[in-house]
């Protein structure tokens, strides 16, 4: 991959996703039943549980500004978040299946995972397949 070949929007979309991600996580941790109560859910019964995904999401926003300083090196780290991206919308699928959760909570979703894969699948295919060394 030559990082002269990886377009501006690159940098500024990981470095996007890296302030997303810090800022999500953080509100999770801080405030682990807000996101229930606005989705009209009922209170959480082990909020360390869902702060602990909002510290998996800090944690991915490391990666994803490492992707942005310098997409040539870091860019295979895209794969890593594709996997939380993508598994994060199958287990909601399951959750809404079973009626787990309200429609409303499908936000959570759009905002934290949808929104972010057009780009994230561009880069990963046309910049990031170049093998680990």
């Amino acid at each position: 991959m030559d990082v002269k070949r990886v377009p501006r929007w690159v940098r500024g979309w990981f470095w996007g996703a890296a302030i997303y991600n810090v800022l999500w996580g953080a509100w999770v941790i801080l405030f682990p039943g807000m996101i229930f109560e606005l989705c009209g859910m009922d209170p959480i019964n082990y909020p360390g549980v869902w702060q602990g995904v909002g510290m998996i999401v800090l944690v991915y926003a490391v990666g994803y500004y490492y992707i942005g300083k310098d997409p040539e090196r870091y860019g295979n780290f895209v794969w890593v978040g594709l996997l939380g991206k993508t598994f994060g919308p199958v287990g909601g699928v399951m959750a809404f299946a079973r009626g787990e959760f309200p429609l409303a909570f499908a936000w959570v979703f759009v905002f934290n995972d949808l929104i972010w894969w057009p780009a994230f699948w561009k880069f990963a295919l046309t910049y990031a397949r170049k093998p680990l060394e």
